[in-house]
C-alpha cells in the first residue's frame, strides 16, 4: 500500500467519505482503564471541520462515560470494501435541538420516541488523530492483485494508507 498523509480539506474529505460510507463505527469510551466500553453507533454526519456526529440516549452508559472523561476512539471497518478508519478524539454531549433535528431521521424512531424525545442527545467527536486504509478497489480486486503480485514478484498497488490531519 502506498503511504499518503492527507491534510486539512483533503483529510476532512477522506474522513467524511469513509465514515459516511462505512456508517457504523465501534465507539470506545471510558479509556481510563480496561475493559473499555464499546458500542456500535451509526454515523449521522461529518461536518465541515471533520467532527463526527451521532445520536445517543442521554442516560446511556457511553454518555455517562463521556461526561466523566471526554476521550473516545472510533473504529470503522468495511471488510467487503477493505476500507478502515481509526479516529482518536474528544467527545462532547450536545442537547442543541437544532442540531438534533438536523441529525434525526425516521430510521431513528426504532431507538427514540421522535425528535422531541427528552432523552435524546447528540455526541460530537472532534478528531485529534486519525488513520485510514483504503484499497479503492474492494476485496475481490485486491485479492486478485495480491495473487498477480505473488506470481510476478511485483508489489501490487493495493491502495493507500496514512494519517489524516484534520
Amino acid at each position: 500500500m502506498a503511504h499518503k498523509d492527507l491534510h486539512q480539506k483533503e483529510a476532512i474529505a477522506k474522513l467524511k467519505e469513509l465514515a459516511e460510507d462505512i456508517d457504523f463505527a465501534l465507539m470506545t469510551t471510558d479509556l481510563t482503564q480496561p475493559p473499555f466500553h464499546i458500542i456500535p453507533m451509526s454515523t449521522k454526519k461529518v461536518d465541515e471541520e471533520g467532527n463526527i456526529w451521532f445520536l445517543s440516549g442521554k442516560d446511556s452508559e457511553h454518555n455517562t462515560h463521556i461526561e466523566e472523561e471526554e476521550r473516545a476512539l472510533l473504529t470503522y471497518s468495511s471488510k467487503s470494501d477493505m476500507e478502515f478508519l481509526s479516529i482518536y478524539g474528544h467527545a462532547r454531549i450536545c442537547f442543541d435541538k437544532k442540531i438534533i433535528k438536523e441529525l434525526y431521521s425516521s430510521g431513528d424512531d426504532a431507538w427514540f420516541n421522535g425528535v422531541d424525545d427528552p432523552f435524546l442527545s447528540a455526541i460530537e467527536i472532534k478528531p485529534s488523530e486519525a488513520r485510514y486504509w483504503d484499497t479503492k478497489n474492494g476485496k475481490l480486486i485486491s485479492l486478485f492483485k495480491m495473487a498477480i503480485g505473488s506470481v510476478t514478484g511485483n508489489e501490487p498497488d493495493l491502495g493507500e494508507e496514512g494519517t489524516l490531519k484534520v
